[in-house]
């Protein structure tokens, strides 16, 4: 016989049962969770796009960008055969696409089906999002495990106040209102 739970909320597991016990998670990665980063979408022509939240922006003659990628996302082979790239920076309204372009939410008909798109020539942005960064792909190597990309941004289109998306501790957050 089954056991219903008819309390709202209900849940199976009050942890993650697949979590990495604490004594064996490593500094380093509970060190970057305790750093609180902003949530950006990069996407290249293609369409290709991926959550990305190790985003550095460097002013300057000229402006650069830089930041930590996935080196076998669908993403890194479009920008890298196109040389060029968007970076948009994603509010608390996204959420689920945040987690649709990292790999983490389902995507029926492919990434860029759902949600309404402006096309630009580095790539697809969010309709919805407060602006936006065109970037000229300069150099990429590996680091660490991922792989450290650095930009030239050639256009910015900022379309209005935006609230960020951040990511702290394994989880998004929003600054208070």
């Amino acid at each position: 016989m089954f056991h219903v739970n008819h309390e709202p909320g209900a849940e199976i597991h009050h942890t993650d049962p697949f979590a990495v016990p604490t004594g064996q998670r490593s500094p380093v990665r509970r060190l970057r969770g305790r750093l609180a980063a902003p949530v950006t979408l990069w996407t290249a022509p293609g369409p290709a796009g991926l959550t990305v939240s190790s985003t550095l922006v460097a002013e300057g003659e000229p402006d650069r960008l830089v930041g930590l990628i996935d080196p076998e996302s669908d993403f890194w082979a479009a920008a890298e055969e196109a040389g060029r790239f968007a970076v948009t920076p994603l509010g608390p309204p996204h959420r689920q696409l945040a987690d649709r372009f990292a790999g983490l939410f389902p995507a029926p008909g492919g990434l860029f089906a759902a949600d309404t798109w402006i096309e630009t020539p580095y790539g697809p942005v969010p309709a919805d999002a407060g602006g936006w960064a065109g970037c000229r792909l300069d150099t990429a190597r590996e680091y660490g495990w991922g792989l450290l990309v650095e930009a030239t941004i050639e256009a910015v289109d900022l379309t209005g106040e935006a609230s960020p998306l951040l990511h702290y501790r394994g989880r998004y957050h929003e600054l208070p209102g």
